[in-house]
């Protein structure tokens, strides 16, 4: 219940789902207050059957207007979706029968419900929520004692030095902060994310606050390797994956696999905690930035002209 208030009340924030409501309420209101009218703009004339189509067509886009605006849901955007197709199955219908008064009219009017129909399509299959919960996993040894290498992960704003995908980490308050990463397929996602627990120098914890693009929770582990050789880190991430398998399974292909990014963040930050810095390569000497970039060769130290791109 409370994962469904998230995501109406994120919906009511969308500016293309409102937009898309109040272009049903602007295109429902004259279709019926003056059906006939409205028949003649589209150049299909006012007969009485025409009259009746462009009512029912103004109390559904009403309809329509009212959900979105109200409490949208998806189911509307798939409703507009079906309307979209039978209005373009009407206005194709009368274009073949068209007795050649007004065709103009009519063929720009094709033409937009086509482009609003591409619109709808678009807004019903991006805001439907499709997703798997993830929870990923990954331990990583420092040589490094568990106090240290837990002040270095608490310093949030430190974190994109090391995980690829995040942009930005602000603290905004003693137990809160907002983040902002890149997503598969050059999206972006932001957050507010909140300190649920916190043992110093043996455990973070952390979840998404309501509202959160993708809503998330995980927790970090500090613990003393056997032997006195440092500190074993245990990572635990949980989070909604848009777009279901399909989604995983395509972000996957694209090089956006969840499980290979936290293991990569995790050797990220074996090497800052233990040298102060990450290891460039000669493949991607720009860092994250150049990450998709196969294959790797060894490292080794940047030229000037590198490091001058690099910097860039």
């Amino acid at each position: 219940m409370k994962t469904d208030i998230r995501s109406t009340s994120r919906r009511q924030r969308d500016p293309l789902v409102r937009g898309l409501g109040w272009a049903s309420a602007l295109l429902g209101v004259p279709q019926v207050v003056a059906p006939a009218g409205f028949a003649r703009v589209l150049g299909v004339g006012d007969a009485p059957r025409h009259r009746s189509a462009t009512t029912a067509v103004g109390v559904r886009e009403l309809a329509a207007a009212t959900g979105l605006l109200g409490r949208p849901h998806p189911a509307w955007l798939w409703g507009r979706v079906g309307g979209d197709l039978m209005d373009l199955t009407m206005l194709s219908r009368a274009l073949k029968n068209h007795n050649g008064r007004g065709l103009g009219r009519t063929v720009a009017a094709t033409v937009a419900v086509t482009a609003l129909t591409v619109t709808d399509v678009y807004a019903a299959v991006t805001r439907t929520r499709r997703s798997t919960p993830m929870e990923l996993t990954a331990t990583t040894t420092v040589s490094r004692p568990p106090d240290e290498v837990y002040a270095l992960w608490r310093d949030l704003e430190r974190l994109p030095d090391f995980m690829a995908h995040l942009e930005e980490v602000r603290v905004t308050g003693p137990r809160t902060s907002h983040w902002r990463a890149s997503a598969p397929f050059g999206k972006a996602v932001e957050w507010d994310a909140e300190t649920t627990e916190e043992v110093a120098g043996r455990l973070i914890a952390w979840r998404s606050v309501d509202g959160a693009g993708i809503d998330n929770s995980g927790e970090v582990r500090f613990e003393p390797a056997p032997g006195g050789r440092g500190t074993e880190i245990r990572v635990t991430l949980r989070y909604d994956l848009p777009g279901g398998a399909l989604g995983q399974a395509a972000a996957r292909y694209f090089g956006e696999e969840p499980h290979q990014q936290l293991d990569d963040d995790l050797r990220r930050f074996k090497q800052i905690a233990e040298t102060g810095e990450v290891v460039r390569s000669e493949g991607a000497p720009g860092g994250k930035r150049a990450r998709g970039e196969f294959p790797q060769h060894p490292a080794r130290p940047l030229t000037e002209d590198e490091l001058k791109e690099a910097l860039a």
